[in-house]
């Protein structure tokens, strides 16, 4: 069912946001009267799911979900129509008018997915408000895995600052580190401040995991695995695990950790009932797990900041929540540029970014990941791609500074050249989240 959901939530978030792309070129083509021939979400190979004709226009539906597209007429695009482009240039054709005009409705599309983030944002923020862990209300300090600790950083310790920035957001520091480029970590243990240099091997190796560090919490049982020992033995929910043996385990990484060290033992476990104290003998699993799962809600275990923002203060706020996620996209675009972060290896396809939709259906959630992708489908179709908007473009500029318009043939050429790239990319990202499934 959770597969289910969250496949429902990412086709419903694009085929909104194609929709809203591809009605962008169609806005545009309209306002200076160019033919719009084709009008379809998805593509259509072969056939169509459904298809209708209104006026010049065949509006439909295809079946392959790879984006996709509207056919203006006297345009090389992905449809390779050559027959048309050897007849003379119409006024009704897109090769007939302006340059500028051309250049507005290719950048139609990029234009309306930035302008819908920032709707969306503004949305959410006026609906929902804003809600954050501070930092300064991690009172318990962080807990690491093996990458933090090989670093220096040990579970207990409260982050302080970020090459001496102070942090607000607590889940800001992780992706701070990763796009700023942080070279020194300042941290509070045991009452003295100290500080922890960040290697520049840390980024490669950081992309990788998903732990690295997060909130240290007092162990309260959220939720039981199937066939838990922990359980079986007469545990119940909202219990605070206390000690192992009658040493005291104050929180869930120290008891996962003291635990690992009893595997196939029987071991006494202890915890708080309201005001009760309850032990249970639980026999620890080869895993060195006894299926429980500590409470997840970020709110029942620390005070949240709230901010509420009225109508009016919601647009300016939405619009600077779209400009900071832009810039922050665009780091993160870097990185995979980049050979030594070796973030390529770590580029999804469509099962990556389904993964990323809640497993029950949250519209809040759903409406800010539709806002975060409505600003990647900006971006990415503006890259300087043949094929893609930004190649279009990048051919637009050239004609507009050079007073030279490339040749059709060559465009024809470039047109195929960008497919097969698109194609290219299409295949290693999706190739790396089938490798990633048969290798988990």
């Amino acid at each position: 069912m959770e597969v289910l959901v969250k496949t429902g939530q990412f086709l419903l978030s694009i085929s909104i946001l194609v929709i809203l792309h591809e009605f962008g070129h169609f806005m545009f083509a309209k306002i200076f009267k160019t033919r719009v021939e084709k009008f379809y979400l998805f593509f259509n190979p072969w056939f169509s799911l459904f298809k209708v004709k209104k006026g010049e226009t065949e509006y439909g539906m295809g079946w392959l979900p790879l984006g996709g597209y509207v056919k203006i007429s006297g345009m090389i695009d992905e449809s390779m129509d050559k027959e048309q482009m050897k007849k003379p240039p119409q006024p009704h054709e897109f090769r007939s008018k302006k340059s500028w005009q051309r250049l507005l409705i290719m950048l139609g599309g990029v234009l309306v997915n930035f302008v819908t983030a920032l709707v969306i944002y503004s949305g959410i923020l006026y609906v929902w408000g804003e809600q954050y862990l501070p930092n300064k209300n991690v009172e318990h300090g962080i807990m690491v895995d093996s990458l933090a600790y090989d670093i220096g950083l040990r579970s207990g310790d409260k982050v302080v600052s970020l090459d001496g920035q102070e942090i607000d957001n607590f889940y800001s520091i992780v992706p701070d580190i990763v796009l700023e480029g942080v070279k020194t970590i300042q941290i509070e243990r045991s009452g003295e401040q100290v500080e922890i240099p960040v290697p520049e091997t840390l980024i490669p190796e950081l992309l990788k995991t998903t732990g690295f560090i997060d909130v240290r919490i007092p162990f309260f049982i959220g939720g039981f695995a199937k066939d838990s020992p922990a359980k079986e033995a007469g545990f119940e929910f909202n219990d605070k695990l206390i000690a192992i043996n009658n040493k005291t385990v104050n929180f869930f990484d120290e008891f996962k950790d003291t635990l690992s060290h009893y595997k196939n033992s029987e071991v006494l476990i202890t915890a708080l009932r309201g005001e009760d104290t309850v032990s249970y003998s639980v026999l620890v699993p080869e895993t060195g797990l006894i299926g429980v799962a500590p409470v997840g809600s970020l709110k029942e275990l620390f005070v949240l900041e709230k901010i509420d923002y009225s109508f009016m203060a919601s647009i300016p706020a939405g619009i600077d929540k779209g400009i900071e996620t832009f810039e922050s996209y665009l780091k993160q675009l870097k990185l995979i540029f980049s050979p030594k972060t070796e973030a390529y290896k770590s580029l999804g396809g469509f099962i990556t970014i389904g993964k990323i939709f809640p497993g029950t259906w949250d519209w809040q959630a759903f409406w800010n990941l539709t806002a975060f992708l409505s600003i990647i489908l900006a971006i990415m179709n503006v890259l300087p791609i043949p094929a893609l908007d930004g190649g279009h473009v990048m051919f637009l500029l050239y004609e507009m500074v050079t007073g030279r318009k490339p040749s059709d043939k060559f465009l024809e050429y470039a047109q195929i050249a960008g497919m097969v790239i698109l194609l290219a990319l299409l295949l290693y990202a999706n190739g790396n989240d089938i490798f990633k499934l048969f290798n988990k």
